[in-house]
């Protein structure tokens, strides 16, 4: 018999050979071993092997994986530990000095601010497009990526996904889009031609304001197995106990977002029949240019909006002003939160690039979260009237 010290050390997993757990066990270890030295090299080679090292995959990883990709209709995921670290991680690796990117206009501020490192320090060239027509204008013998959003952040524009990614479908590029603020529960834009979906599982799939994280999912499991060996590196992969949180969310992801999208619908309406709120942006709205897009793309109009309440002073009044609501980071949670993106999200952008977007001094984005819609509309208003 081996000493209590030894057998402190050599705590084992009991086998469950008869029963399956309800939820997906969370394997906090960063490492995993092997009785066969060759399947351990093995595991270490390709993105399907037996799990490794936890910076490579790990079976709770791995689930979230596979149950993001098959929300959306694609054939593997990559999960990552936050948002950004998806998108810098695959733009790394698919982009070299001399490409040329083709971007929509209207981008979270996080991810202009990627291309724009991507410009002054590699060599990369980005043109930035409102629509098809501009995207094959924009065309270039190198350029090598389509990036999109579903629906853009923070000004809430519908992207015209099927007539963008024809574009690069046609010219040879790789369509990326971010999903995010749709969810694939709205939109499933593989089926509309994208070749890799991102999205911050920290926003709607995870849910509740308490993980942060990221997964790409990918059309084509031969471009993921390509590319595999580089992403890991970067070392941006998930941590199980953030897997298993975004896991959980997603579990009532339908109910949520059916309650956001109806909260958000209800609020956009009394924005734009209250006095003091200039514009309101939100697809939901018939008087959107993107209304009619949005009715053929979309499964929803999403729990996101944004206002226009005309100056910078007005904006970041409201903001202190409301009460049920919270002044916060991030979105997709079941609390409203509010922000004014000109000083916050979308800070990294100048004066002259917040107006090409049309992020004015009085916008303000807001996440409708879950609570009930005559209370959220009572705070609204109480800090429209102040």
């Amino acid at each position: 018999m081996t000493h209590e010290s030894t057998r402190c050390v050599h705590v084992r997993s009991p086998e469950i050979p008869d029963s399956q757990p309800l939820s997906v066990p969370i394997y906090q270890t960063s490492g995993f071993a092997f009785a066969d030295p060759d399947v351990f090299a093995d595991g270490m080679t390709r993105p399907d092997g037996e799990p490794v090292y936890s910076r490579l995959g790990n079976p709770t990883a791995r689930a979230l994986e596979n149950t993001v990709a098959e929300l959306e209709g694609g054939a593997v995921g990559f999960a990552t530990s936050s948002g950004m670290g998806a998108i810098n991680a695959l733009l790394m690796t698919l982009l070299r000095t001399g490409d040329h990117v083709i971007a929509q206009r209207s981008l979270y501020g996080g991810t202009f601010a990627a291309f724009e490192s991507l410009v002054h320090r590699w060599g990369i060239e980005v043109s930035y497009v409102s629509g098809p027509d501009e995207a094959r204008q924009a065309l270039r013998p190198n350029t090598r990526m389509l990036y999109a959003e579903t629906i853009s952040n923070p000004m809430v524009q519908v992207g015209d996904l099927p007539g963008l990614f024809a574009v690069g479908r046609e010219a040879g590029l790789i369509n990326v889009v971010d999903n995010t603020f749709a969810t694939p529960l709205l939109c499933r834009p593989i089926e509309h031609g994208a070749d890799i979906v991102v999205h911050s599982t920290t926003k709607y799939l995870g849910g509740h304001s308490d993980v942060v994280g990221g997964i790409a999912v990918f059309a084509d499991a031969e471009l993921h197995r390509e590319i595999w060996p580089e992403l890991v590196e970067f070392g941006v992969a998930v941590d199980p106990f953030a897997a298993w949180l975004t896991l959980r969310g997603i579990r009532t992801l339908a109910l949520r977002m059916r309650q956001h999208c109806g909260n958000a619908q209800f609020i956009a309406e009394r924005l734009a029949a209250h006095p003091a709120v200039r514009a309101v942006h939100y697809p939901g709205l018939p008087s959107r240019p993107d209304h009619d897009l949005a009715r053929k793309l979309l499964r929803g109009n999403g729990g996101v909006l944004s206002f226009d309440l005309g100056s910078r002073a007005a904006g970041l009044a409201f903001v202190q002003a409301v009460r049920l609501a919270s002044l916060g980071p991030s979105l997709g949670g079941v609390e409203t939160l509010v922000l004014h993106p000109a000083s916050t999200s979308h800070r990294q952008l100048s004066d002259e690039q917040l107006r090409a977007v049309g992020i004015g001094e009085g916008i303000i984005r807001v996440s409708i979260g879950i609570e009930e819609p005559d209370d959220i509309w009572a705070d609204f208003a109480q800090a429209l009237d102040r």
